[in-house]
């Protein structure tokens, strides 16, 4: 009897040790393994390790747990068939079945989940061990399966997930709610092109490239912007900008007879379906603040700056030198009337509040 007992012990420690492992090394993402290995504790390690391929420890476990299941079942039906009899062998099975489901399955999986990571951690050096010994096994196994389970690596996450934990984290308090917004709106970025954040030509400033800076001394000191776009005769044939402060100290230093064009300064042209993404690096690595929109006949479109696209980030930026007005507003409400007065009038803007 002592025997059967000690038998039944080991299969249901055996099998559950193994049942427990592999829910506790697959529950643990690799995104998780790689943030514990940064500590470059051993165990963090090897559990990166196992996390970075993970079949052949889990068909390693699976194999051990089958292995505790029939061998235990083989010895223990051949000392319990001693011990009862054929009368009460079905009964003994039954109740061995019933131990093994709760207490090498339901059980050690349940607390394994719950308590994923100090299990993991713990058993991923053993696991490692016992993948090692039993690798010859272990790669027969993987060339019998492998034309039935071959297929592309795939991606630890994808933005969608990401998009959902922002949100999970911001309804559990992990992080604030303006955070939560950013995640939203950087993966939002790419998504956005020029044409749906520019200042459309009609609320463009402009000022006469060749003109002496003192007669448009007024419109100058007038002007909201830091940026002014310097044209030859009319919006369509921008040369470049000029810095107003840069006129302003021309001003100053009474060299107000020279004409704008002294001061000017080169301008990027981008088309309308430039993505916000791409316009923010570019305004990154070339150090530029502003960007004249054009159309595909080369009409310019618009004028979008650093600020425009930041603002898709952060939400609006107002600043001593705004207007009260939003030009861009005020611009977008005027193309939809002129929508409407062409017959679309349901038809919704970019950036148009629902």
């Amino acid at each position: 009897m002592l025997k059967l007992a000690i038998a039944v012990l080991i299969m249901l420690i055996g099998s559950a040790l193994c049942s427990g492992t592999e829910t506790a090394l697959l529950s643990v993402s690799i995104l998780k393994a790689r943030q514990l290995a940064q500590s470059r504790h051993p165990r963090a390690l090897a559990l990166l390790a196992i996390r970075q391929r993970i079949n052949r420890p889990i068909a390693t476990i699976v194999i051990l747990n089958n292995l505790f299941n029939i061998v235990g079942s083989i010895v223990i039906g051949s000392v319990a068939a001693d011990v009862f009899g054929d009368a009460l062998l079905g009964v003994f099975s039954g109740i061995l079945t019933f131990l093994v489901i709760v207490f090498a399955e339901i059980l050690p999986k349940t607390l394994a989940e719950q308590h994923a990571q100090p299990i993991a951690l713990m058993m991923a050096m053993p696991t490692q061990g016992v993948t090692w010994a039993m690798t010859p096994l272990v790669v027969l196994l993987e060339r019998i399966t492998a034309p039935f389970t071959r297929k592309g690596r795939q991606p630890i996450t994808n933005e969608t997930e990401i998009k959902l934990l922002a949100s999970i984290g911001y309804q559990e308090g992990i992080i604030e709610q303006d955070e939560a917004e950013m995640i939203r709106r950087v993966f939002r970025l790419n998504d956005i092109e020029a044409a749906h954040i520019m200042t459309p030509r009609v609320e463009l400033t402009y000022l006469p490239a060749e003109a002496a800076i003192a007669n448009l001394k007024d419109d100058i000191i007038a002007s909201q912007h830091s940026r002014i776009l310097l044209v030859e005769e009319d919006i369509d044939r921008i040369q470049g900008i000029a810095l107003k402060d840069d006129l302003l100290t021309a001003l100053i230093q009474n060299q107000g007879e020279h004409p704008i064009s002294t001061l000017q300064r080169p301008v990027r042209f981008i088309a309308e379906t430039e993505r916000a993404d791409k316009l923010l690096q570019a305004f990154q690595t070339n150090q530029e603040h502003i960007a004249v929109v054009v159309d595909e006949y080369g009409g310019v479109s618009g004028v979008v700056t650093l600020e425009d696209v930041l603002e898709e980030l952060t939400g609006e930026i107002v600043d001593e030198t705004d207007l009260n007005v939003d030009l861009q507003a005020l611009a977008r409400q005027r193309r939809k009337r002129l929508l409407q007065a062409k017959g679309f009038g349901d038809l919704t803007l970019p950036n148009d509040t629902p």
